[in-house]
C-alpha cells in the first residue's frame, strides 16, 4: 500500500500479486506526479479504480489517470442524480472512461474485490441520503492474512455510524485516517470499534482547513503506535507479510 502524498488530497496504491488498486488520485495539479509515481513502481495497468466521492481533492485528474493506464474497471458510489456534481473534473473522468470502454460500476455494501492475496470488502456507502457527499464516500476493509486495514474516504460521523450499525468493522492493522484527520471524522465510538495499531492521514502542508484536527489525532493516539502524516512524512508505503506490517515513510518527524 502506498498512501502517496498528492498535498491537501488523497490517493492510494494498493497491488498484491501483480493485481492493482488505485484509491483516488488527488487534484489534476498533482496527476503529473501520480502517474510518475505509479510509473516508476512499473504499473502499466490498474485492474481496479476507486473514486472514493466525487470531489476534486480525490479524483480531480482522474481523468488523466485513466488516459494513461490500461483500467479493468471503476467503481463510484451510488448517489442521488440530484447530487451528482456537474463540476468539469467529474463530467472529464466520465468522457475519459467512455473513450476507452472502461466499465464504471457502483459499488455495493457486502461486495469483495480479488487483490491477488489479498480482499477488500465495500463496507460504505450503505445507501441512504446523506446531505454531504462526503458521506456517501466508498469505505472498505482489506484483508490480507490476519492483517486488516481499513479505508474509508471522507466518511464522517454519520456515515461512520452506519458503518458501525452494519456490523462489518473489526479490529484493524491499519486505518486511512478518514477525511484527512478531520474533526467531523475517527470520532470516538468508531475508534474505540477498530482500534488501529497503525493511522496514516493524508493531507497538506499548512492546508486551510487545519487538517488533522489536534483532537482527532489525540483519539489516534489512543490506539496507535505510529500516526504517519503525508504533510510530515510524505509518501508512506505499508507492506504486509500477512503476519506482520511493515512501514515506511519517505520522511521521518523531525
Amino acid at each position: 500500500m502506498h498512501f502517496i502524498d498528492v498535498g491537501q488530497g488523497d490517493c492510494t496504491f494498493i497491488a498484491a500479486n501483480g493485481v492493482t488498486m488505485l484509491v483516488d488520485c488527488g487534484e489534476n495539479d498533482v496527476s503529473e506526479r501520480v502517474t510518475d509515481y505509479l510509473r516508476e513502481l512499473g504499473v502499466g495497468r490498474l485492474d481496479y479504480i476507486i473514486a472514493t466521492h466525487p470531489h476534486s481533492d480525490h479524483m480531480g485528474g482522474m481523468h488523466h489517470i485513466i488516459d494513461v493506464f490500461d483500467v479493468g474497471e471503476v467503481l463510484v458510489p451510488h448517489i442521488p442524480d440530484k447530487q451528482i456534481p456537474t463540476a468539469v473534473f467529474y463530467e472529464r473522468f466520465l468522457d475519459s472512461c467512455a473513450a476507452k470502454n472502461v466499465p464504471v460500476k457502483e459499488a455495493k455494501v457486502g461486495q469483495v474485490l480479488e487483490i491477488g492475496s489479498a480482499r477488500a470488502e465495500i463496507i460504505a456507502p450503505d445507501g441512504g441520503f446523506y446531505e454531504d457527499l462526503n458521506n456517501y464516500s466508498i469505505a472498505f476493509m482489506l484483508t490480507h492474512g490476519s492483517n486488516k486495514c481499513l479505508f474509508t474516504g471522507d466518511a464522517e460521523a454519520e456515515s461512520e455510524a452506519a458503518m458501525i450499525s452494519g456490523g462489518r468493522l473489526d479490529k484493524v492493522v491499519l486505518y486511512k485516517a478518514g477525511h484527512h484527520g478531520s474533526s467531523h471524522s475517527s470520532t470516538a465510538e468508531f475508534t474505540d470499534i477498530i482500534r488501529p495499531q497503525t493511522a496514516v492521514i493524508s493531507c497538506g502542508k499548512e492546508n486551510p482547513y487545519g487538517h488533522p484536527a489536534d483532537s482527532t489525532v489525540k483519539r489516534l493516539e489512543r490506539y496507535a503506535d505510529m500516526v504517519c502524516r503525508t504533510d510530515v512524512n510524505g509518501t508512506v508505503i505499508a507492506e504486509s507479510n500477512g503476519a506482520d506490517m511493515k512501514i515506511t515513510c519517505e520522511r521521518e518527524k523531525k
